[in-house]
């Protein structure tokens, strides 16, 4: 049963009975709801936060797995670009420099692998926590774009090295001339007291003594470019190139054994020692030159030679002498 509500009436002395009016009962009705709807705000997330459905349970722990799974996959991604600096430091600064091999340059490492549109399907999936995957996708891309141009570069790796025999046989790696005793080499590369003029001038080759008629040899393997008689300066002389940069220059010659564009092998005799040209005895005049540059012979004179007769013959070829040519 309703209570009914009176309040004194000072005007007439009495006990008048409150009307209650609909409007109020409907200002009060949404004040409460209000009321109710702003505790209900500030109790929900406080109770949630301590007692979750079973679904709000499942939910959490498989976000909370998802993102400790993310942060090993970002730990292991970055092993991976460690991994794989490693392989890039070993390829410019090991592998490419045996063979003679130009670096990769960076702008060919770290090409980029295309705009946001490579990503537009997933974008429009509307993912709540695209920024992660998107972020994971990118550094994915990078990793296989790195991967593809090192297998690209081992690719030229590999063909360097089924040439590197063809090259190693081609370097003139050996002594010119028969040299088991050590005596021969004369004179070496450098500045030397020219035998004809007495005056100190750079001999841009090494000078091996020998009696007329020894065998000489070709070093390397490689195509007879010049077979010369001049009749002074170096005399009768042969050419060899052996390619990679490399010829040799064989001077002072008494009689040819090969023709110009016959190919040769290392140790394969040429001709025979003389003393033709500005010669003062007879001798081979042996120079090797490397993309144009004369070069010391003797430091190439290591595939016949042990290592203490190398360090001798270097010992020899340092005395500052007079030559032979």
């Amino acid at each position: 049963m309703a209570r009914i509500k009176y309040y004194y009436d000072t005007e007439t002395c009495k006990y008048e009975r409150v009307k209650v009016r609909r409007s109020d009962v409907v200002l009060n009705l949404l004040g409460f709801l209000s009321v109710a709807f702003l505790l209900a705000l500030a109790f929900v997330p406080i109770y949630t936060s301590y007692f979750q459905s079973d679904r709000e349970a499942t939910l959490r722990k498989e976000n909370d797995e998802l993102r400790l799974y993310y942060e090993l996959l970002g730990k292991e991604m970055q092993k991976t670009n460690q991994m794989m600096a490693a392989l890039q430091n070993r390829d410019d600064n090991i592998y490419r420099v045996i063979f003679e091999a130009e670096p990769l340059p960076t702008s060919v490492r770290t090409a980029g692998v295309g705009g946001s549109e490579r990503y537009q399907e997933l974008l429009e999936k509307g993912l709540e926590r695209e920024e992660l995957i998107l972020d994971a996708m990118q550094k994915i891309d990078v990793l296989k774009k790195k991967m593809y141009i090192q297998t690209k570069s081992y690719d030229d790796i590999a063909n360097l090295v089924k040439n590197k025999a063809k090259m190693m046989a081609a370097l003139p790696a050996i002594q010119p001339v028969s040299n088991k005793e050590l005596n021969r080499l004369a004179s070496g590369f450098g500045y030397r007291i020219h035998p004809i003029y007495k005056v100190r001038r750079l001999h841009t080759g090494v000078d091996f003594a020998a009696q007329r008629g020894t065998p000489i040899y070709a070093s390397g393997d490689g195509i007879v470019t010049v077979v010369a008689n001049n009749s002074g300066g170096y005399g009768k002389e042969v050419q060899v190139n052996h390619g990679y940069g490399y010829v040799t220059l064989y001077a002072h010659m008494d009689n040819f054994n090969v023709k110009p564009g016959q190919r040769v092998k290392r140790g394969q005799c040429i001709g025979y020692v003389g003393s033709t040209g500005s010669s003062t005895a007879p001798h081979l005049h042996y120079e090797i030159i490397h993309n144009g540059q004369k070069v010391n012979p003797v430091h190439f004179f290591f595939n016949d030679l042990k290592p203490a007769e190398y360090q001798k013959l270097l010992e020899l070829a340092a005395v500052e002498n007079q030559s032979l040519s």
